[in-house]
């Protein structure tokens, strides 16, 4: 029995040998693939570090592999003879298995950074509330999700013959001990010895929990390098990560905490009497200074579906693939914030963010009932019709959808409607909305039938994933789009097939705002996006040799146009979505307007630095509240070196979010009818 423990004990060491193997291979192919840089030249000591740091932090699943042998195989096999006789098949079942688990991973995060240019992170729970059609559709068709399915195959059979290969490898002979008490302390120091090595390799080559390998500890070699400091994390420690936080620590704040955190962000007036209000939004009343143009008949409230700021910036122009938008710019009566963040880093934040007044941050309070009843003191749409207006949230999909049919109307919206309703049943669309040229086309056609002052918020959605719509709808030739560009970005079908969707919803828009500018010359538009996006990987090109920035990943556009307008009606350098309703009503509202918003209006002078939920910003750099590192946010098409210490301002952050989270614990009190 004594050998046979120590013989069996050997074969699990021989089986975790792969495992980590398995990963560092992966890692490589991440590396490969989503290499930003045209040369590692200077870049090796990052790599190698990445690949070692890598190993280390993964043995934290990988050691597994060892231990779940020794007490599942190894030590039944003592007291069973037939299952002895087929341990090593059991092992090979088990290894296969968890390589399989590892390729699933991989896979995964090899998605999730093509769309989002990061490794797993929080926005993987959002995949919970999202359409699941539309994300089947968008794995299988603009994934390969068959393919990646199949890559379990070859994953099975090769991790099968490996782990074969090093099962065989030849095994320390027994050593010659007698007497039984030797033999005892023999055996005792071999579980020892098993369960010190096992702690030891899970805890990174310590036997340390509090030195466990983590993203605080990355070698500084390695976290200096953004890249590869993202190829480090394993993919199911990223996972585990993820999935160990299913809710925020907002939810569990203490409503001490939350008190303390509204009383950092209400102006100073009501610092020592916001609770005495019935709600702390209250404590942000403001007073309009008196209207900038005549009240316009229309007011157009544009959020295209993935507006980067970046397409607007001078190092992507040679791609073409807005020139709506640039027209729109370049107009003389249009002002630009040229730094824009968004309210959230995916669509539904944002949205519900720009029509309650309020940071969502993630929180989905358009999912709550209590919400759907009344508006909020901050909302956009109810503090239009306080100014007269007739209120429209038209939205190329389906309202019901994140319920914004009900969160709509009871932010103030007079009618909330869904394309998928009123272009017909036979509307050419994907899972996410109708096509916007048919969406925007109809809805030309109502608006043109409207005889009261209106406001119109309008939400397009083609500019989406999975991109499949026709291409003879896209009507997109490279070599005439970009002729100044390289082969590389004009042959690549993929790519160019999300950059014609960009572009066909650029037509789309701004032929509908050439249209309402036609029928309704005073109009004012504002124009922006939900989120940015990175059309498929438009970085490490022969237009962009570099990385990706913080700005590339998350700014999108802040733009306003009125014939009334000059460029330097606003002059501020930064702002924020929440910056555009305040501003509106700064525009129209007569003079002692009283309204509510949480951000001063972009007429205003902003303050040095701007906090989302999400990110910072100033007039020269930003930064995402959950990194340690900041970039310089000046278009550029040299790479972009990481400022660091730099404050993350991730406690304001958190301020913002404590304020939503006050809503939503008060919510029951909070809205109540006839009050």
């Amino acid at each position: 029995m004594s050998e046979q423990f120590f013989l069996s004990l050997q074969q699990n060491i021989k089986l975790m040998i792969w495992a980590p193997i398995l990963s560092s291979i992966f890692r490589i192919i991440f590396m490969i693939i989503y290499n930003p840089y045209p040369t590692w030249k200077g870049r090796w000591k990052s790599a190698l570090g990445s690949l070692r740091y890598g190993f280390w932090w993964g043995m934290d699943f990988d050691a597994y592999v060892f231990l779940l042998p020794l007490v599942l195989v190894t030590l039944p096999a003592l007291w069973f003879e037939g299952y002895h006789q087929i341990e090593d098949s059991i092992r090979l079942v088990g290894l296969t298995m968890y390589s399989c688990v590892l390729y699933a991973a991989f896979a995964g995060k090899m998605i999730f950074y093509k769309h989002f240019h990061d490794t797993y992170n929080y926005m993987v729970h959002y995949g919970n509330h999202a359409e699941k059609r539309n994300l089947i559709d968008v794995f299988f068709n603009q994934d390969r999700g068959i393919l990646v399915i199949l890559g379990l195959i070859p994953i099975a059979v090769i991790s099968w013959f490996m782990g074969g290969f090093f099962l065989s490898l030849p095994s320390i002979p027994y050593p010659n001990i007698e007497g039984t008490w030797p033999t005892v302390a023999w055996n005792i120091g071999l579980v020892a010895a098993s369960v010190l090595g096992f702690y030891w390799f899970r805890y990174g080559g310590t036997l340390s929990h509090d030195d466990k390998p983590e993203w605080d500890t990355i070698p500084t070699v390695v976290k200096e390098d953004i890249f590869f400091a993202r190829a480090t994390v394993p993919d199911l420690c990223a996972l585990e990560t993820v999935f160990k936080h299913p809710l925020r620590d907002e939810y569990t704040a203490s409503p001490e905490d939350i008190d303390d955190a509204i009383y950092r962000i209400v102006p100073n007036e009501y610092k020592d009497s916001w609770q005495d209000l019935h709600t702390p939004l209250h404590a942000f009343k403001r007073v309009a200074s008196g209207p900038r143009i005549d009240k316009p008949q229309h007011i157009f409230f544009i959020v295209g579906e993935s507006i980067p700021q970046w397409s607007l910036d001078e190092p992507y122009k040679d791609l073409n693939i807005c020139p709506g938008l640039w027209d729109f710019k370049d107009n003389p009566h249009t002002v630009q914030v040229p730094n824009f963040l968004p309210a959230g880093n995916v669509s539904r934040p944002s949205i519900v963010s720009l029509l309650s007044g309020v940071y969502d941050a993630g929180m989905e309070i358009n999912e709550r009932e209590a919400f759907w009843h009344e508006p909020l003191p901050t909302s956009l749409a109810a503090q239009m019709k306080r100014l007269g207006y007739d209120t429209i949230y038209w939205y190329g999909g389906n309202a019901s959808y994140g319920n914004f049919n009900h969160f709509g109307k009871a932010q103030g919206f007079d009618r909330v409607e869904s394309a998928s309703v009123f272009c017909g049943p036979d509307a050419p669309k994907t899972w996410v909305g109708v096509y916007d040229h048919v969406f925007l086309e109809n809805i030309t056609e109502q608006i043109k039938g409207l005889d009261h002052p209106t406001f119109h918020f309008i939400y397009t959605t083609s500019n989406h994933g999975p991109y499949k719509m026709e291409d003879s709808l896209l009507d997109y030739d490279p070599e005439k789009v970009m002729p100044n560009l390289g082969d590389d970005l004009k042959s690549n079908k993929k790519r160019n097939k999300e950059l014609a969707t960009y572009r066909y919803s650029d037509k789309a828009i701004f032929n509908f705002v050439n249209a309402m500018k036609e029928a309704f010359p005073d109009s004012l538009f504002v124009v922006t996006g939900d989120h940015s996006n990175l059309f498929g990987s438009l970085n490490n090109t022969s237009l962009i040799q570099r990385d990706y920035t913080l700005r590339d990943t998350f700014c999108t556009v802040g733009l306003l146009q009125h014939p009334a307008f000059t460029k330097d009606v606003i002059t501020v350098p930064i702002g924020t979505h929440m910056s555009l309703m305040p501003t509106i009503i700064e525009t129209i509202a007569p003079k002692g307007f009283e309204y509510y918003s949480i951000v001063p209006s972009l007429f205003e002078e902003q303050p040095d630095i701007l906090v989302t939920p999400y990110q910072w910003i100033t007039p020269h750099t930003m930064g995402d509240v959950h990194m340690d590192y900041g970039e310089s946010n000046t278009p550029t098409y040299k790479p972009v070196e990481p400022i660091r210490p730099i404050d993350n301002h991730a406690d304001d952050a958190r301020d913002w979010t404590l304020l939503t989270m006050w809503l939503i614990n008060n919510e029951k009190t909070l809205f109540l009818k006839n009050r």
